[in-house]
């Protein structure tokens, strides 16, 4: 015989507000909002506090209620000293030896250095840009507006 799903599970988990008969839970009372909230200020999950579903819902509405009477946090932030990248693995377990440290791959975007505009010390320098050859094209040529051009159409 296949054992029950519930004989897995093992014993349901009572409620807090159950083993206390508490009817009412007031958005005031932080201590006992502050059971149902994790660490990091996240509102802990039915099956962890063992709440029934009307249950959950009420803790849940008093728990924003007092969020925004600023009583409770809405995040809270734990800092934690970490290693970084692979800061684990200079001691390892299995005798291996750490790895080399490569240098950086070099970057395809450009650095901040060459976006910036050049300061009241650097010089500007004129790059000539060589000109690609004119197509001949079957269209008129553009008017030239030049004084040069307007003397010898006017007769004097």
């Amino acid at each position: 015989m296949k054992p029950s799903p519930d004989a897995r599970r093992g014993k349901k988990k009572v409620s807090i507000l159950t083993q206390e008969k508490i009817d009412y839970i007031d958005w005031k009372d932080i201590n006992l909002l502050r059971r149902f909230v994790s660490d990091r200020a996240k509102i802990r999950a039915r099956r962890v506090t063992g709440n029934s579903a009307q249950q959950q819902r009420d803790v849940a509405m008093a728990i924003k209620n007092a969020r925004e009477m600023a009583l409770l946090p809405y995040t809270n932030r734990i800092t934690t000293q970490r290693g970084g990248r692979g800061g684990d693995r200079r001691n390892r377990d299995d005798n291996r030896p750490p790895r080399d440290d490569r240098p950086p791959k070099k970057d395809l975007e450009p650095t901040q250095e060459q976006n910036e505009a050049p300061s009241e010390n650097e010089e500007l320098i004129n790059v000539e840009v060589p000109q690609q050859p004119e197509m001949e094209t079957s269209a008129p040529e553009a008017l030239d507006t030049s004084e040069e051009t307007k003397k010898e159409e006017t007769p004097e």
